[in-house]
C-alpha cells in the first residue's frame, strides 16, 4: 500500500525560493573577503594592473554590495535583491513563453 502525500509544486517553488533567499542573505555574510578565482588569476599571472574601470562600478549593487548600507549586511542584501531580480526575470520569460505556446484560433472560432 503506498500512503506517499504529493507535494504540491508551489510548496517545492516556495521552499526553495526561501532557502534561496536564506543562503543569499545570511550565508554571504560569511564569505571569504578574499579575491574571486578571476581576480586571483590575474593578480597570479600578472596581468590584473591591466583591468579598466567599468560603466557598472558605482551602481547600487556593485563589487556584490549594496549602496548605502555599511558592513557585511551589505553583501546579504545584494544577494537577496539578486535572487529577487533572477526570480522576477525568469518568472516573466515562462509567462511569455506559455503565452506564445498557447494555439490561436484562426476566425474567431
Amino acid at each position: 500500500m503506498n500512503t506517499r502525500r504529493r507535494v504540491s509544486t508551489r510548496t517545492v517553488l516556495v521552499v526553495g525560493l526561501l532557502v534561496a533567499l536564506v543562503l543569499a542573505g545570511v550565508v554571504s555574510y560569511y564569505a571569504s573577503a578574499s579575491p574571486d578565482g578571476l581576480n586571483r588569476v590575474a593578480g597570479d599571472l600578472g596581468f590584473a594592473g591591466a583591468e579598466q574601470a567599468s560603466r557598472t562600478q558605482d551602481g547600487p549593487l556593485a563589487g556584490y554590495e549594496t549602496a548605502g548600507v555599511d558592513g557585511r549586511w551589505s553583501g546579504g542584501l545584494a544577494g537577496v535583491i539578486g535572487c529577487l531580480v533572477v526570480l522576477a526575470l525568469t518568472t516573466g520569460l515562462m509567462l511569455v513563453r506559455r503565452r506564445s505556446a498557447q494555439p490561436t484560433t484562426v476566425g474567431g472560432e
